[in-house]
């Protein structure tokens, strides 16, 4: 009984209290910084900071009304993810029901002899690869259910599932090698031919990726060895607790349809972003398009298909609220006009560092900041003209100063609960967000430190062109 007692009272906050607080810090911080703002001008279709132009303006501080309409706002905001979120569960309901995901990965096992590292090492690099082109973006979502039904049947934890294809992701992400969206952006206002530099990034690459795979290898050995010791506890998928691999049955040719299914309408839909611009809501059409037809394939009729739908759709309400809550933050910081105070006190005295500890600051500063502003365009439009004249005067390339940009921007979405995206992947996982953090927080202190390692080496052979 004193053993329950000392771990209620010294258990962990909730993710929505958490948020909460950092949604009471933005809202002082409106009283504390002073608010200005830069002139902008509108590149590709976004508006960039000019340098040169901060001017104060009239201080907007958020009243405690202010904290909670902002909270609303934020789930207006972030709508359209959050209803994608909820239809992404619902379908993948359908997908389960019939069976499919279930039997073909099952399949899947058998035929790599029960080996789990060479399957999870595909997954990582699968998706490393696609976005070290910026191919999957927010899609990657639409993955997360196919990575938690792997390691369900190979006996592993929610954690690992969600790992292998994010964290994937995100090694492209963070190093955006041929990424023509956020390196492209960035490359445009520093003046830098596209994709130049490509050789370092894909250095970055691929360092990232082995530190990643050792890493996630390393905790499914340990967990392989002793299930307690999964984050997750000893029941880590307690939704199905006896369901067991050999249940699921035979790989039939209706199982194979179910799944081709969803390869057709995943592909159409990267092909809608890379021609017609496609996002979150043509994602969610695909998704109910893709639902209904693979209902019928799998001979579900339209009651149960709602049943199912629903289902899917309330497990993972928690997560899809906490994506609004988290960009209320953001709305406060903006509204009290001090984003830009920030960024203008942030980068004056940066002129004056050595050459590699000026290369190091930028990033630094791009890795703190990606925690405010997790849209990596949006930093990207905000922080690189004042990177642009920073690097020139420290006599650093400007291909550097993108090289710093990048993976500040892309390290530290892997942990922040202001983005949007981070938070609809646990919410698809249903992993509580302090138990991520446990997981994440010592490879984000990896990467940091090779990336910390990459930027030394571009400052010391001049990483080019200019």
């Amino acid at each position: 009984m004193e053993q329950k007692k000392k771990k209620k009272r010294f258990s962990m906050p909730d993710a929505f209290i958490i948020i909460f607080g950092i949604i009471v810090l933005s809202a002082i911080a409106t009283y504390l910084v002073p608010s200005g703002s830069f002139e902008r001008k509108e590149i590709d279709g976004r508006q960039v900071v000019i340098d040169g132009t901060y001017a104060p303006t009239e201080a907007n501080p958020a009243s405690v009304l202010d904290i909670f309409v902002a909270i609303h706002r934020g789930m207006v905001d972030s709508a359209d993810l959050i209803f994608m979120v909820l239809i992404v569960g619902g379908v993948v309901a359908i997908f389960e029901h019939t069976g499919a995901i279930n039997t073909g990965i099952n399949a899947m096992i058998q035929k790599a002899n029960g080996r789990k590292y060479p399957l999870i090492i595909t997954f990582i690099v699968l998706f490393a690869c696609m976005d070290m082109a910026g191919l999957s973006g927010n899609a990657v979502i639409a993955f997360i259910p196919i990575g938690i039904i792997l390691a369900k049947a190979l006996k592993l934890d929610p954690i690992v599932g969600v790992a292998m294809i994010y964290l994937g992701q995100y090694v492209g992400v963070a190093t955006g090698t041929f990424d023509p969206v956020i390196t492209g952006l960035a490359q445009k206002i520093a003046e830098l031919p596209l994709f130049s530099g490509a050789s370092l990034r894909f250095a970055a690459f691929v360092s990232l990726l082995i530190v990643t795979i050792i890493y996630i290898c390393l905790y499914v050995k340990k967990i392989s060895k002793d299930p307690a010791k999964s984050l997750m506890g000893i029941t880590p998928f307690a939704d199905d607790l006896d369901e067991k691999a050999e249940d699921y049955g035979p790989f039939t040719g209706r199982h194979k349809l179910v799944l081709l299914t969803f390869a057709v309408f995943i592909g159409i839909f990267l092909y809608g972003v890379f021609n017609f611009e496609w996002g979150i809501g043509e994602l969610s059409a695909i998704f109910l398009m893709m639902g209904i037809v693979a209902a019928f394939i799998g001979k579900i009729n339209a009651n149960d298909f709602i049943q199912v739908f629903i289902k899917g759709a309330q497990g993972i309400v928690y997560g899809a609220l906490v994506i609004g809550l988290a960009r209320a933050a953001i709305i406060l910081l903006e509204n009290g006009n001090i984003l830009d105070t920030i960024v203008s006190s942030a980068f004056a005295p940066l002129s004056n560092l050595p050459t590699i500890v000026g290369a190091q600051a930028i990033f630094f500063f791009n890795l703190f900041f990606n925690l405010l502003v997790t849209s990596g365009t949006g930093q990207a439009a905000i922080v690189m003209p004042f990177i642009v004249p920073l690097v020139d005067m420290l006599d650093i390339t400007r291909q550097t100063g993108v090289l710093a940009f990048k993976l500040g921007d892309g390290i530290t979405n892997m942990i922040t609960p202001t983005s949007g995206v981070l938070m609809a992947v646990l919410a698809v996982g249903k992993i509580p967000y302090l138990k991520w953090v446990k997981f994440i927080f010592p490879l984000v202190v990896l990467w940091t430190i090779v990336a910390v390692i990459l930027i030394t080496i571009a400052v010391l052979i001049d990483y080019g062109p200019f």
